[in-house]
């Protein structure tokens, strides 16, 4: 918690202005029971009018001056919480945003998404309360056990036994929720996590008639959350009864062995009526206390899971000196390559080794589950191998820099995902200074502009979020525009023809060939006429190279080929 407080340095200012606001607050409102004493002993005593109406006048002034110093108080601590939640979300998203894919995989994308949203809001609000109240609370509470004493020391001793009493009751509560936070926390990211598969998956789930099953899940993980919400709210709510009740018996006993001391003659009326009003400040001022105490069991177990974040050290990094110049362009070369997925029983690939030159293309085929997908993976460095090297231009791919790495490389993944906003805003996603001229050579070349064109606003049509208003052939051919728009040294097609119809995969295919003449082109596929024409084919199976030639190399050399071309052709089109 203090790691993250410690992001309030540059509000320093602000914080300096709330807290003499705060101050001057607290000293108006310490000030007005003394006033209204006064009022009582002096002028209500004396029937003095004139000075009942010039100390209430006073008093009027006092309380305005307090109003104001609230008002200020509550704007400032509004603003700095809320700056301060903005910048930490930017520095956990930018610290999300390093992060390999071995890393979201390990913490999950809903519980990064909880995490940046959810537990940020409570770190928020427990700041703005602590601005507000928790230098207010000791003021208030030291300054009225000061004023109390001076009015009667004796009497004064009553607030000492409330006060420890009070710090037993907030220890057993605090001891008892905390552990409750925590656990509320986990469901939530366990709630998201179900919302997120249900919103994602919803016409997966109403194919196979599972709506019922989904509303279970989904209701069994909110019922677990509400029920953990219910305890530790019943928990909590036990604190402001308690503190009502010994309130009133603190009232009570004041009155009580105060109304002997003023039969006494040894305390006035207006006294014992001020030290009431002390009393009433100091409890309030535990009240605040109180409130904050309750955020910060929730707000602890949230600062715990922010800073799991932002104290992960990503598996991939820049190196000091990045070797970011080359002299070559587009040579591609494994050596040796081995890969394990984190806590994977074996091997997803297996002394992987091949080289890929401009102007070849190079397919990749395979089973399902082969490592095709996981290879190209290894290219852009979302993962890094686990033994042997990946060469760019004879240079190993960690010793460049990332941003210059992918700079060289255009991918079309194998999932195609498009972003809400136009046509034109999804294909610059590969290049952000890319003319009118240069996006429509791309859909000319990607085959996507007959659909662009069929549609009412052409280039300028709306793609909706993750592309749902379009087909999956369409998506994958605006996919490999933006590619084709980044014109990259590399090109790397992760099952990217696999939605589109035989006709337009090769007039596709046509128009790639001429496009790319000086490239590299990596193509993953599943169909054996989407590679049958490559320079070289590799043959995986189970994360080994079992084959790699050409076509009619491997239709002679490789059984695993044989096997895939003759599921997929007949013997008159092998012929």
């Amino acid at each position: 918690m203090i790691k993250l407080l410690k992001g309030l340095k540059p509000f320093s200012l602000s914080i300096i202005i709330i807290l003499i606001f705060t101050f001057l607050r607290t000293l108006t409102e310490l000030f007005l029971p003394t006033l209204m004493s006064d009022i009582v002993d002096i002028g209500i005593v004396k029937q003095d009018i004139g000075y009942i109406a010039k100390t209430g006048a006073f008093m009027l002034l006092i309380a305005a001056l307090g109003g104001l110093c609230s008002i200020l108080t509550s704007m400032l601590s509004a603003k700095t919480g809320s700056a301060f939640a903005r910048n930490l979300r930017n520095k956990v998203f930018e610290k999300i945003e390093n992060y390999s894919l071995k890393e979201f995989d390990e913490k999950g994308t809903a519980s990064l998404i909880t995490r940046t949203t959810n537990d940020i809001t409570q770190i928020q609000n427990l700041v703005v309360m602590l601005l507000r109240m928790f230098i207010r609370a000791p003021l208030m509470a030291i300054g009225g056990i000061i004023m109390a004493i001076n009015k009667n020391p004796n009497l004064s001793l009553i607030i000492i036994v409330v006060v420890v009493i009070l710090g037993i009751v907030i220890g057993l509560v605090a001891s008892k929720s905390i552990p409750m936070f925590k656990s509320m926390q986990v469901k939530v990211d366990k709630l998201n996590l179900v919302l997120r598969e249900r919103l994602t998956g919803i016409r997966v789930i109403r194919a196979f008639n599972k709506i019922n099953h989904e509303k279970k899940r989904f209701n069994d993980a909110n019922k677990d959350l509400t029920n953990t919400a219910i305890k530790v709210n019943k928990l909590m709510a036990c604190l402001t009864p308690i503190l009502m009740l010994l309130f009133n018996f603190t009232t009570i006993f004041i009155i009580w062995f105060g109304s002997f001391k003023i039969n006494n003659g040894a305390m006035q009326v207006g006294d014992l009526m001020a030290f009431i009003q002390y009393v009433s400040q100091i409890m309030f001022s535990l009240i605040m206390l109180t409130m904050i105490f309750i955020l910060i069991p929730r707000a602890s177990a949230s600062a715990i899971r922010i800073n799991e974040v932002l104290n992960v050290e990503p598996e991939i990094n820049d190196p000091n000196d990045p070797a970011d110049k080359t002299e070559k362009r587009g040579y591609i070369e494994f050596k040796n390559v081995s890969f394990r997925y984190n806590n994977a029983e074996g091997e997803a690939l297996e002394d992987i080794s091949f080289q890929a030159e401009p102007g070849e293309v190079t397919a990749i085929i395979g089973g399902t589950g082969s490592g095709k997908s996981t290879l190209v993976n290894l290219i852009s460095r979302f993962y890094d191998v686990s033994r042997g090297s990946i060469l760019i231009d004879d240079v190993d791919i960690r010793k460049m820099s990332q941003e210059y790495l992918r700079s060289k490389i255009g991918l079309v993944p194998q999932k195609a995902v498009l972003f809400s906003g136009t046509i034109t805003q999804n294909i610059r996603f590969g290049k952000e200074d890319a003319n009118k001229e240069e996006i429509v050579h791309a859909c000319e070349i990607a085959q996507a502009t007959e659909f662009i064109n069929d549609m009412k606003d052409g280039y300028d049509s709306e793609i909706s979020q993750g592309g749902t208003n379009i087909s999956g052939g369409q998506k994958q051919r605006l996919s490999i525009a933006r590619a084709l728009v980044r014109k990259p040294e590399i090109y790397i097609f992760d099952d990217s023809f696999s939605a589109l119809d035989f006709k337009t995969d090769a007039r596709l295919r046509q128009a790639l060939k001429k496009e790319t003449l000086n490239d590299t082109v990596i193509i993953v596929a599943q169909r054996v006429t989407t590679v049958m024409n490559a320079d070289r084919i590799i043959v995986l199976d189970e994360g080994r190279i079992v084959g790699m030639g050409t076509h009619k190399e491997l239709l002679s050399s490789s059984d695993v080929y044989r096997q895939i071309v003759s599921s997929q052709l007949s013997e008159e089109e092998l012929a």
